[in-house]
């Protein structure tokens, strides 16, 4: 990958790689999950547990190869409770992002179906190459696995794949893997040799053909990655589509894994909905939007906003150009509008910040109105302060609250105000001074230009007005 992020760490869908195949391995109710890590584990090890606590690490010191990292699984496990599998074991890989749970349900039950020791998730392929090939005999039996590097030119022309994901019988696997040679071009212990130990013993070895065999790529590089990033993208999509919800440009619309649409939602062009956003029924979202982790209720509408950790109520109007930051709470009917930022601010149900606003560290009450232009001051150079604005309360336009404010119920400010404490429930708090007006000035002042050529007042001021000048 060329980074210093580890591959499986790489992320698409709103997950990591391993997030993804993790959250297929929880889908078989697994009774343990062992975790294999070597190369940058200090990365992956805790990423693994905080996705998935109650799982198992083995430290691979050294990588010989497949049969090895199993090896070390099955030593670490009997070393903590419960010890030895029994039953299934499934072994998986961290870097194919695509894999279904549902998928890996299916290929455990014909597993067992079966009463096999070995099975192999399987699938074909246009282009083999780079993959372990399946290798039947005669009688259409799996008889091998055979990697690129040790196939003959025959053999490279089989078109069924090892995905490398296996299923065996635990008291076959516990035996069996401390027979592994590494006897072979690259000097390591394969897992699939168990294929051969299995048929000279006489048990049973069969493969799974997933047809869907996408589900098993991996990424090398992050030419691989964007491409599973985008077909991942796209089964989302054409999920949440045939579950209700009108997208009206795929190829510009993006979904992550865990996002929840209701039915009748909306998405339009240039829209991303990422993280553990919810999104109820009849809202519609963008275009040119962008929610992480936010909350949006029934026939909300969010037009050209960017928004995390954000609730947004019930028919409220966001956009366009609206910025919500984390704390940002839209009640039902509420208003931001266009150039407005928010920030850890509670808009009451029908309050309105309705454009060139900043709101932040803020309680705005049930139908309030903030006019155009108003500031919120809440930070004084060393702490943050909160503001409080009444219920049906009006500030006027180019407010400055510097914060610690309170502005009562039904009260109001007039416009260019600097409010610097409270104003009483009712009440209308004014800061600026009365209007001047210096007749002639721009004729004096701006001599020669097309706005002194404009002016159409009488060219000689009186004596006292050119003083006051």
């Amino acid at each position: 990958m060329r980074s210093k992020t580890m591959k499986v760490l790489h992320r698409i869908g709103g997950r990591s790689m391993i997030g993804h195949v993790l959250a297929a391995v929880a889908a078989t109710e697994p009774a343990r999950v062992v975790a294999v890590v070597g190369h940058q584990r200090e990365q992956v090890g805790p990423h693994i547990l905080d996705l998935l606590p109650q799982a198992v690490l083995a430290v691979q010191e050294e990588q010989l190869g497949t049969g090895h990292a199993v090896r070390v699984a099955l030593e670490a496990l009997a070393e903590v409770p419960g010890g030895a599998p029994s039953g299934t074991v499934l072994v998986a890989y961290g870097d194919t992002p695509l894999l279904e749970g549902a998928s890996l349900r299916a290929f455990a039950a014909d597993h067992e179906a079966g009463q096999r020791a070995v099975s192999i998730l399987s699938g074909i392929v246009e282009d083999p190459t780079g993959y372990g090939r399946i290798v039947r005999d005669g009688e259409g039996e799996v008889a091998a696995i055979v990697e690129q590097k040790d196939a003959t030119p025959e053999q490279r022309e089989i078109r069924e794949i090892n995905s490398g994901i296996l299923a065996f019988d635990a008291a076959f696997l516990l035996e069996a893997i401390h027979r592994l040679g590494n006897d072979n071009a690259g000097g390591e212990y394969y897992l699939t040799d168990l294929v051969g130990l299995a048929r000279d013993a006489g048990l049973i070895v069969g493969a799974f053909v997933l047809d869907d065999v996408v589900q098993t790529e991996g990424a090398n590089d992050r030419v691989q990655l964007a491409a599973l990033g985008r077909e991942l993208n796209d089964r989302i999509l054409r999920r949440w589509m045939r579950e209700g919800v009108t997208i009206v440009d795929p190829q510009t619309t993006w979904i992550d894994a865990d996002v929840t649409l209701a039915r009748d939602v909306t998405v339009l062009p240039g829209t991303q909905l990422l993280g553990t956003t919810v999104v109820a029924e009849d809202a519609v979202l963008g275009p040119d939007t962008t929610l992480a982790d936010c909350e949006v209720g029934v026939a909300a509408s969010v037009v050209r906003t960017h928004a995390q950790l954000a609730v947004i109520g019930d028919a409220a109007s966001i956009g366009p150009f609206s910025y919500l930051r984390p704390g940002t709470v839209v009640g039902a009917g509420g208003k931001v509008g266009a150039y407005v930022e928010t920030k850890n601010a509670q808009l009451g149900a029908g309050a309105k910040v309705p454009h060139l606003s900043y709101v932040g560290d803020a309680e705005i009450g049930e139908g309030a109105n903030i006019g155009a232009g108003t500031i919120v001051a809440n930070y004084d150079g060393v702490e943050k302060h909160r503001t409080v604005v009444g219920r049906h309360a009006r500030v006027g336009s180019n407010n400055t609250l510097v914060a610690p404010v309170v502005i009562g119920d039904g009260a109001s400010t007039g416009g260019g105000t600097v409010v610097r404490g409270e104003v009483p429930s009712g009440a209308l708090a004014v800061s600026a001074g009365p209007l001047r007006i210096i007749a002639g000035w721009v004729r004096r002042r701006r001599e020669g230009t097309a706005q002194a050529a404009a002016v159409t007042e009488p060219a000689v001021a009186s004596a006292a007005e050119h003083r006051s000048s």
